[in-house]
C-alpha cells in the first residue's frame, strides 16, 4: 500500500473549499458544493467529505469534535523562518483562526498553528533560518 491522500469530514462544504482553495492555495478538483471535493496540494490528494453525506452512505452516525480539533494536524512547510511569520499573518488576516503564533522551538523549527473554519489544526513551519 501507498499513501494516496487524506480527507476530513466537514459540515459547510462551500466555506471549507473556499478556505483551502483561496486561502491555503489547494487546487480544487470538484465543484465547491459536491458531496466530496478533491483538492490537491503539492501532489498530495486532499478530500473534503460532507459529514451528512458520509453518514448516509455508510448508514451510521459518527461523533465529531466541536471547536478546535486536537485529534490531528495538517502540516505545511514554507521556505524559511520569515515565511512562517508572513504566512501566519496572511492566513489569519484571511480568516484562519490563530492557535499559536510563530515560535522557534528548541529542536530548531519555527512553527505556528492556525485552525480552519471548522477547527481543524494546520501547522505551518520551517527548519531553515532566514
Amino acid at each position: 500500500m501507498r499513501l494516496d491522500g487524506f480527507g476530513i469530514m466537514v459540515d459547510d462544504m462551500p466555506t471549507m473549499v473556499k478556505f483551502y482553495r483561496d486561502v491555503l492555495g489547494f487546487e480544487i478538483k470538484e465543484e465547491e458544493n459536491a458531496t466530496n471535493v478533491y483538492l490537491e496540494k503539492d501532489g498530495t490528494l486532499f478530500l473534503l467529505y460532507r459529514k451528512s453525506d458520509f453518514e448516509k452512505m455508510t448508514n451510521r452516525k459518527f461523533s465529531y469534535v466541536n471547536g478546535i480539533n486536537g485529534h490531528y494536524e495538517i502540516a505545511l512547510s514554507v521556505a524559511n523562518y520569515s515565511e512562517v511569520d508572513k504566512t501566519f499573518q496572511e492566513i489569519t488576516a484571511a480568516g484562519g483562526k490563530a492557535v499559536m503564533p510563530p515560535t522557534t522551538e528548541p529542536w530548531g523549527q519555527r512553527t505556528c498553528y492556525i485552525a480552519d473554519p471548522e477547527g481543524n489544526l494546520i501547522e505551518i513551519g520551517s527548519f531553515r533560518e532566514g
